[in-house]
C-alpha cells in the first residue's frame, strides 16, 4: 500500500485562496474525523500552515475525493482549489513530505518552523486516533530524515531572517543570553519576532518600548517582560545589554548623548544594538562610541544574503541524504509487504494443520491404528501443501514462463535436488505434476 499527498502552498496559489482553506488548530480535531468518514479512510493527516495545506493519507482513494472534502469543509469552489493543487503519489509523496521536514520546499530555504509544525500536525493526527501503521512510519522516518540533514549540512545553522540574524548576532557577542537584559524598541511583527527568538533562546529580561503602552503591554502580556514608553528610554536604557529596534519613527529615537550616558552609568560595559528600522531609529554617530556593536539592517542583510548562499550550497547534499532515506524507507515498506505475505500464509498453513489434527483425533478416538492415521494425515497435507504451487507451476512451464519456473526452484530450494535428479525421477516428478 503507498501515500497520497495533494494540497496548495506558496508555489502554487496566492495567500488569498490559502486563507480559504487554511485550518485552525481548534478545527483539526473534528476536521481530521470528518475527513476519514467522508473519505472512507482510516488514516489522515493534515499540515496547516500561512504558506501551506496538505492532506496525507494512505493511495487507497482518488486526489479529487480528498480535495472534494476539503473545499466542503472550508466551502471553496471544487475547480477553483483543483487549478492550484498538486497530487503527490507513492515515492513522489514520501519524497515530499520529507523535502518539506528539511525545509527545502519552504519560502525560506531551510527554515526550522516548519519540522515543528509539522509535528504538531501529526501528533494532533495521532491524538484523534487517525494515524495508524502507514502514517507512522512515514512520519517517523521524514522526522528521522529532517534531524540527519540538519545534523550533517549547515542548510538550517545560518540565520537567513531579520529577526533570527539579530538574535544569532546577540548569541555570538554573549554566549549566555539567559543572563542578560533586551530592550526592544517598538511592537511590530519584527520585534514580536525578535522577542520570540529570544525567549526560545532563554533570555527572559525583556523591556518593550513603544509609542503607546497598551501595545507594547499587549505584547508582554503573551512573553513576558516589562512595557515602557518611548520617553522612558534614557532612565532604562543602562539597564540594557541589547537594544534592537524597529520603528515607524521618521527621526532617530536614540542619540549618541543618551547613548553616552547609558555608557558611562554602566561603567562601560558594552551594549550590542541592531538597528532594524528603515529610517534608522539609532543616530549613525553611536557606532562612533566605545563599547558599543551597532549593526544596521543592511549589515544583517549581508550577512543572511550570504547566508543565504551557504544554505544553497547545502541543498545538493540535503537532496542526496532525502534519497538515501527514500531508499532505505522503501526497501522497509517491501519488507513490510512480505511480512504481510508470510503471515497470510503461515495463518493458511496453520488451519490446513488444523483440519487434518481434529480429522486425526476423530479417527483416533474410532479405533484407527495410529501409523494408519499418521501416514494418512501426512499424505493429506503434503497433497493440500502442493497442490496450488502444483496448478501455479504447470501454468507457468506451459506459457514459457522460464523465470518464473527457476524463481520457483529458488523459492522450493529445489536447485540441487533438480539438477542431481536421474532421468527417470525427473519423469516421475513430470508425471506427478501432469496428474496433480
Amino acid at each position: 500500500m503507498g501515500y497520497l499527498t495533494t494540497g496548495i502552498n506558496h508555489t502554487t496559489a496566492p495567500v488569498s485562496l490559502r486563507e480559504k482553506v487554511a485550518f485552525s488548530r481548534d478545527q483539526l480535531a473534528d476536521a481530521l474525523q470528518q475527513a476519514c468518514r467522508y473519505i472512507q479512510i482510516r488514516e489522515i493527516v493534515i499540515l496547516s500552515t500561512c504558506n501551506r495545506t496538505e492532506l496525507y493519507c494512505p493511495d487507497t482513494v482518488a486526489a479529487t475525493k480528498v480535495l472534494q472534502w476539503l473545499t466542503d469543509y472550508h466551502h471553496v469552489s471544487l475547480d477553483e482549489v483543483s487549478a492550484h493543487a498538486y497530487v503527490y503519489r507513492n515515492t513522489d509523496a514520501i519524497r515530499h513530505i520529507m523535502r518539506v521536514a528539511c525545509g527545502l520546499d519552504s519560502m525560506i530555504l531551510g527554515e526550522p518552523q516548519i519540522l515543528g509544525q509539522l509535528k504538531s500536525a501529526y501528533f494532533q493526527a495521532q491524538a484523534v486516533g487517525t494515524t495508524g501503521i502507514l502514517l507512522n512510519r512515514l512520519f517517523q522516518q521524514s522526522f528521522a530524515t529532517a534531524k540527519q540533514v540538519r545534523s550533517q549540512t549547515t542548510i538550517g545553522k545560518l540565520p537567513v531572517s531579520v529577526a533570527y540574524a539579530a538574535t544569532h548576532l546577540a548569541k555570538q557577542i554573549f554566549t549566555d543570553l539567559s543572563k542578560n537584559t533586551a530592550l526592544l524598541i517598538g511592537a511590530g511583527k519584527t520585534v514580536q519576532l525578535v522577542a520570540r527568538h529570544l525567549k526560545q533562546q532563554g533570555l527572559d529580561d525583556i523591556i518593550i518600548a513603544n509609542r503607546t503602552l497598551e501595545k507594547a503591554k499587549r505584547l508582554t502580556d503573551e512573553l513576558g517582560g516589562q512595557p515602557i514608553l518611548l520617553s522612558a528610554l534614557p532612565v532604562v536604557i543602562k539597564q540594557a545589554d541589547i537594544v534592537i529596534t524597529s520603528t515607524a519613527s521618521q527621526t532617530p529615537v536614540l542619540g549618541k548623548g543618551c547613548v553616552e550616558k547609558a555608557l558611562k552609568a554602566r561603567k562601560h560595559r558594552p551594549i550590542f544594538m541592531v538597528d532594524i528600522a528603515v529610517p534608522r531609529d539609532i543616530e549613525p554617530e553611536v557606532e562612533e562610541l566605545p563599547d558599543v556593536f551597532l549593526y544596521t539592517v543592511d549589515d544583517l542583510h549581508n550577512v543572511i544574503e550570504g547566508n543565504l548562499q551557504q544554505r544553497k550550497a547545502s541543498v545538493e547534499l540535503a537532496e542526496a541524504l532525502i534519497e538515501a532515506s527514500l531508499t532505505d524507507f522503501m526497501t522497509q515498506m517491501r519488507s513490510l509487504d512480505a511480512v504481510n505475505l508470510l503471515r497470510s500464509y503461515r495463518q493458511k498453513s496453520e488451519h490446513l494443520r488444523k483440519q487434518e489434527v481434529q480429522r486425526a483425533m476423530q479417527e483416533l478416538s474410532r479405533g484407527v491404528s495410529p501409523e494408519s492415521v499418521l501416514n494418512r494425515m501426512a499424505s493429506a497435507l503434503t497433497n493440500k501443501m502442493t497442490h496450488t504451487p502444483s496448478i501455479q507451476l504447470k501454468k507457468a512451464a506451459a506459457s514459457g514462463q522460464h523465470e518464473r519456473l527457476e524463481w520457483a526452484k529458488e523459492l522450493l530450494d529445489l536447485n540441487d535436488e533438480s539438477d542431481n535428479a536421474s532421468p527417470s525421477k525427473r519423469a516421475k516428478a513430470t508425471k506427478h505434476l501432469s496428474d496433480s
